[in-house]
């Protein structure tokens, strides 16, 4: 397609799948009622066992999609032992999905401090008040962790805490789908072998 820009109806292939995946975030971001950058993700445990959660995407470009998480937290223990994930993005409102699978990397700390920094103060300091996905003895634990680190940081900016950054997925195949009646839904698929190569692309029995 060269650089063409693409519309909201295009479905055709393309040189590479980050401008397609572009136009449908936008399409998305106008047409879903709530958290349009929501996506599932997917990881696997030391056991192998998977386990699944929506997070919000909150940058990608042709290196990836991040997303930011306690690294203590299960999904970051999940990631960090693996260092793989999967991820899908569900528009209802288009009846379109993105599926990507690949590698994680770490984000930098310059890149977590920025982001941090956009996170209204409230939520920063939840970052450091959760102890995320640990049992909770009671509600009134959080909130009392919360006040604590309220009083701490009343006067001063709020650092980002060591423990809380961003990871991201590095796709080894992104797929695309798009609803059909009958169930005839058109799929295509990239796929590349080593980070850096040159996509391949597939059309997909649905």
């Amino acid at each position: 397609m060269g650089e063409t820009e693409l519309t909201s109806g295009d479905f055709t292939e393309a040189a590479e799948p980050f401008r397609l995946f572009a136009a449908w975030l936008d399409d998305a971001t106008k047409s879903e009622l709530n958290d349009p950058t929501g996506v599932a993700l997917a990881t696997v445990d030391a056991d192998g066992m998977p386990d699944v959660r929506m997070v919000l995407l909150k940058g990608f470009d042709e290196s990836g999609f991040v997303f930011y998480t306690n690294f203590e937290s299960a999904k970051g223990r999940e990631i960090l032992g693996s260092m793989k994930a999967a991820m899908c993005f569900h528009w209802k409102s288009l009846r379109r999905q993105v599926r990507v699978r690949g590698p994680v990397t770490r984000v930098s700390d310059a890149e977590a401090d920025a982001y941090f920094t956009t996170r209204a103060k409230d939520s920063q300091i939840g970052a450091w008040a959760s102890r995320q996905s640990r049992v909770l003895e009671g509600r009134f634990a959080l909130e009392r962790e919360v006040a604590r680190y309220a009083a701490k940081y009343a006067l001063s900016t709020v650092p980002r805490p060591a423990h809380w950054s961003g990871f991201r997925v590095q796709p080894l195949t992104i797929e695309f789908w798009r609803n059909r009646p009958f169930r005839l839904h058109e799929r295509i698929r990239y796929s590349r072998e080593a980070l850096g190569d040159s996509w391949k692309t597939d059309h997909l029995f649905p």
